[in-house]
Formats: structure tokens, C-alpha cells, sequence
């Protein structure tokens, strides 16, 4: 009996939770030098606030009176997923210490940036100098005045560029909504930053493309309009917290149980799978007895068409580049079709026909044949172009199972495993293992061993119904005997 593992619950953002004496220096500071949050703040009131940077924004939180830590972030700011130079610019500026002013007389409404002031003083000074210098009063008044008013207002449109690059909310319903996605999300990233496995890290990637979703929502519209797809969001990310507590509770029992040497659940031959490619829970065999159970290893035999032996249920295995197929989800690279998928009229033709003729030559029932095998038996892939576009096909292939239109099996190799798959079935993929500090080489051998859990993948699926190709399908070119 196993446990069910529950979604943590994680802890609200608190300020500075990382390092307290922070908090407590930041608080001392705004108590003594500005207008801190207490009873008798109005709408108006523009309280200092102490920012907190993280690895996906900043937390701004206000000072109470008490100086005690404030319960809700008065604003929270969300960077870009693939944020740039220029968008990490962008926040460190709108995150930097606010101005000091100065108050005008009682009867002048506003004030006046303390630096800008200074330098009108310093620039009065320096402007009498030069007048006493023989410089006409006509260009050294003009700049001595030219830089506090510079001072002044440059910053206001420095901010307005900034705000472009980042996505910022207010107001308490917001904040507190996109607090509960921050808290989340950083049990993902703690996760990823203590382990190397894919799952882990990906979930972190999807969790920051969440946040960063949820506050444009958020920042376009408020939180009862906009209500429907922040709780999908909210639930994603819920899941997704989930999945990383599932996977940290499997790589503890599995240490303690001293399998670390041994291929685990969501483990292949050459590392961890994505979430969601697991070993079918019926990998029965589909090939007749006496043969491999591993599969696109089969030399193409030299008959005439006449003379060939073509099988119905082959399959082909196809990379290309990642997708992902909505919100929360997994990355595909490569995806799997029926070879019939090739008839299908929405398919380049003749091409698709002409692939689907070299794909089921001699080949065994169920068998999977990665596109990469067709180019070795093509001479390498010198005599394509006598059989077709094989890039438009698998372009048109792909189409479709996203448009659902056939049936597919849509996977998420880990990069090595997807390396092996796209090429030929004698070459072999060299990597770098950073921890042994040398090169590991990855052949057939393993290359047969990804096949192998596609095929026991495949075959859980296949079970109860085998891959739809699609309808109107074309004829083959030559039939079968």
C-alpha cells in the first residue's frame, strides 16, 4: 500500500523570510526617513515601499506603524520567462530606493526631488562663476537650470520604458491571489534548485509561465472578471505542486529502498522521462514469437514492389520541434502516427504515399520505425527526393494530430534519448557527464532500449484500440497480396 501524497501547502511570502536582519534594517530605515502605513493613511497617501527581489520579480511591501511585517504585499511585479538584460534592467530600476523630496512652501502644492534641488544649487553657483568668467548669461542660466529639471522628470519617463518590460499588480484581491501563485511557485523552483531531475525542473518552467500569464490577467482586468481563468491557473499550478511532491516522495523511498543503481518508475535507460511518459501498465508484446521485441532494427529488404511483403499496423516515429500543447503542460518533441496517417488526403501526395510504401516494406507487425532509420536505408538519405519531401510529410503529420484529425502518440524525450531517435542505427551520440567529468558514448544498445519503452508505452494504448489514422484516407500505392 502506497500513500497518496498531498499537494503542500506552502507557507504566504512573507518579507525577507530568507534573511530577517534585512527586514528589520529595511523597516528601521523607512520608520526614521518616511511615511510609513498606520490609521490615519488616506487613498492618497503614498507610503515608502521596501522591495524585496526575487528570481521571477519583486515583492513590494509597505512598513506598518508597529513596524511588524505586513501581511500582504502592497505590489508584486512578474518578469518575463525568458527574461532579457534589458527586462532585469528594467525591474532593478523600478525596484531601486525611492527618491528623497523636499516639501514646497505651505501654499505651493507638491515638491521637489532632493537631488534635483542640490543640483539647482550647485548649478546656480557654477552659472555665476562662469558669468563672472566672460560666459554670456544666455547659455550658462539656460544649463544651469536644464539639469534640475532633468533630474526631475527623466526618471518619470525612465519608468514609463521600464513598466513595458515587466508586469506589475495592486490592490489587495490581486495581490493576494498572486501571492498564492509566488508561494507556489517557489516550492517549485526550491525543488528544481536541490535536484537534476527533468520533471522537477520543467514544472518550475511551466509554474513561471503561469505567473507570468496570471499577472497579465490580472494587470488587463480584476480579479471577478478575469475570474474563470485565473482559478484554471490556480488549479495548474495546484497540480503541478502536486506532481512535484509526488516525484520528491518517490526519490526518497526509492534511496532508502537502495535502488539508486536500478531503472526507476518514471526513469528510461538514458535518465528521467518527462511527466506523463511512464511504462504502459500492459507492455504485452506485439511481436510474433521467436522475434526481437525490440523494434526498427530491421534491415529493408532488396525486392521489387511486386515481390514485397508490407505490413498494416507499422508505426512512425517522427522528431520535431517542441510544442506545447496548452497551458501546464508538458514539452512534446517527438510524436508517434499509424504508418496509414501517410494516406491521409491532407498529406503532401504523392509523397505520403510513397514514404508509406518504403515504411511498410518487410517489416515486422508493430513495428515502431523512426524517420531516422528510412534516411539510413535511403543511402542516408541520398535518394529522398526520388520518394518524396519528407519534411513537408512530417510537417503535414504533425498538423493533424494537433488539429485532432488522427490518432498519435505525442511524447517528450529527454535529450539524449531524442538524439539516439533521430539518428541513424549505427551512429552514436557522445555527451559530457559533468559529474564523472568525462564523455559517456550512447549506440544501438541504447538506442534499441528508448525504442523498447515507446514500444511498451505504445502498447498499453494499443490494448483496447489501435492508433486512428485518420478518415478519407487514399489508397496505397501498391496493394497488398
Amino acid at each position: 500500500m502506497t500513500d497518496t501524497p498531498h499537494t503542500p501547502r506552502p507557507q504566504p511570502l512573507r518579507p525577507f523570510a530568507h534573511d530577517p536582519k534585512r527586514w528589520e534594517a529595511e523597516s528601521s530605515r523607512t520608520l526614521r526617513t518616511g511615511h510609513v502605513r498606520d490609521s490615519t493613511c488616506t487613498a492618497e497617501c503614498e507610503p515608502v515601499l521596501v522591495y524585496e527581489r526575487t528570481g521571477w520579480g519583486w515583492l513590494a511591501w509597505t512598513v506598518p506603524a508597529d513596524g511588524s511585517p505586513p501581511e500582504l504585499p502592497h505590489r508584486i511585479g512578474v518578469l518575463p520567462p525568458d527574461a532579457t538584460c534589458t527586462d532585469r534592467l528594467a525591474a532593478r530600476w523600478l525596484t531601486r530606493r525611492p527618491a528623497r523630496r523636499i516639501g514646497l512652501a505651505a501654499s505651493i502644492p507638491g515638491s521637489l526631488r532632493y537631488a534635483a534641488a542640490v543640483l539647482a544649487v550647485i548649478g546656480c553657483a557654477a552659472a555665476l562663476h562662469a558669468v563672472g568668467a566672460s560666459v554670456p548669461p544666455g547659455i550658462a542660466w539656460p544649463l544651469a537650470l536644464l539639469a534640475p529639471l532633468l533630474v526631475e522628470h527623466l526618471p518619470d519617463r525612465f519608468d514609463a520604458r521600464a513598466v513595458e518590460h515587466v508586469r506589475s499588480v495592486e490592490g489587495d484581491s490581486a495581490c493576494r491571489y498572486l501571492r498564492r501563485l509566488a508561494s507556489l511557485h517557489t516550492c517549485l523552483v526550491q525543488a528544481a534548485a536541490g535536484s537534476d531531475r527533468y520533471e522537477l525542473r520543467r514544472s518550475a518552467e511551466v509554474g513561471r509561465h503561469l505567473l507570468w500569464d496570471a499577472a497579465g490577467l490580472l494587470q488587463r482586468q480584476d480579479t471577478r472578471s478575469a475570474s474563470a481563468q485565473l482559478i484554471d491557473r490556480e488549479r495548474l499550478m495546484v497540480q503541478l505542486a502536486g506532481q512535484v511532491a509526488q516525484t520528491q516522495e518517490h526519490t526518497r523511498t526509492e534511496a532508502h529502498a537502495g535502488e539508486a543503481d536500478q531503472p526507476r518508475g518514471h526513469e528510461g535507460p538514458l535518465g528521467p522521462y518527462p511527466p506523463g511518459f511512464a511504462p504502459a501498465t500492459r507492455p504485452a508484446p506485439r511481436c510474433e514469437p521467436g522475434t526481437s521485441p525490440l523494434k526498427g532494427y530491421h534491415p529493408m529488404p532488396q525486392a521489387q514492389p511486386d515481390e514485397d511483403v508490407r505490413a498494416s499496423d507499422v508505426y512512425l516515429l517522427f522528431a520535431h520541434e517542441p510544442y506545447y500543447p496548452g497551458p501546464g503542460t508538458q514539452e512534446i518533441n517527438t510524436t508517434l502516427v499509424a504508418a496509414a496517417c501517410l494516406l491521409h488526403p491532407r498529406v503532401r501526395q504523392p509523397d505520403g504515399a510513397r514514404i508509406h510504401h518504403r515504411l511498410t516494406q518487410g517489416r515486422e507487425p508493430g513495428e515502431i520505425v523512426p524517420l531516422a532509420t528510412l534516411t539510413h536505408e535511403l543511402g542516408g538519405g541520398a535518394d529522398w527526393p526520388a520518394v518524396g519531401d519528407w519534411e513537408t510529410v512530417t510537417t503535414d503529420l504533425l498538423q493533424l494530430v494537433r488539429a485532432g484529425e488522427c490518432d498519435a502518440l505525442s511524447l517528450g524525450l529527454p535529450e539524449i534519448a531524442r538524439a539516439l531517435v533521430i539518428t541513424g542505427p549505427d551512429n552514436h551520440v557522445r555527451a559530457f557527464d559533468t559529474a564523472a567529468g568525462r564523455f559517456i558514448t550512447y549506440g544501438p544498445k541504447e538506442r534499441a532500449a528508448v525504442l523498447a519503452e515507446v514500444d511498451k508505452f505504445l502498447a498499453g494504448l494499443v490494448a483496447e484500440r489501435d492508433l486512428w489514422p485518420g478518415d478519407g484516407l487514399l489508397p496505397p500505392l501498391f496493394p497488398r497480396a
